[in-house]
């Protein structure tokens, strides 16, 4: 009787489905979160460029995102305020090493009285430039000029730029 048993036990639990094993999809999101956020950069104990926004997000590939907007400030070799950026959100990929600035972004040139618009804008640290590839609007409150156009390349006080494919109303002294 007990070998029927064990044999009527042994075919129960032959008869069973094997448990299916559910994948688990690997985490993908934020490692680490941040509030109240300020960077800042310096070349020779002087400050460059600072970065302030309500809250960053920090993934394993060390890539950040700044979902609420951020701030940006450039200085200049004696420490006054230069550039000014505004925008809506941004992000840095850190395997291009580029801080990319996207909705409403608004670029003020202190020195130079300009305002730069346009919805996305990258910067790279490495190389000191800020491009796009997105339409861009610059108006000068010095001339009045309000110069258009698609694509934009500068270093990053916006002292020099140039847009790639430039529309507009300029000003020209004893005609052309």
């Amino acid at each position: 009787m007990s070998g029927t048993i064990l044999l009527f036990s042994f075919l129960l639990t032959a008869c069973e489905k094997p448990k299916e094993t559910k994948k688990i999809a690997p985490y993908t999101g934020p490692i680490e979160e941040i509030n109240d956020v300020k960077l800042l950069y310096s070349e020779a104990a002087k400050l460059k460029v600072k970065l302030t926004t309500a809250k960053q997000f920090r993934y394993v590939n060390d890539d950040r995102r700044y979902p609420k907007p951020v701030n940006i400030v450039f200085y200049s070799p004696t420490g006054e305020e230069i550039t000014t950026i505004r925008s809506d959100s941004g992000r840095y990929d850190k395997a291009k090493d580029v801080y990319v600035v996207m909705g409403n972004v608004v670029v003020v040139n202190k020195q130079k009285q300009e305002k730069l618009l346009t919805p996305e804008l990258n910067w790279k640290p490495q190389t000191k430039k800020v491009f796009t590839d997105k339409r861009v609007t610059i108006l000068s409150q010095l001339t009045g000029e309000k110069l258009y156009g698609i694509g934009l390349d500068a270093n990053q006080d916006f002292s020099q730029y140039s847009i790639r494919k430039p529309t507009g109303i300029f000003n020209m002294e004893n005609g052309i």
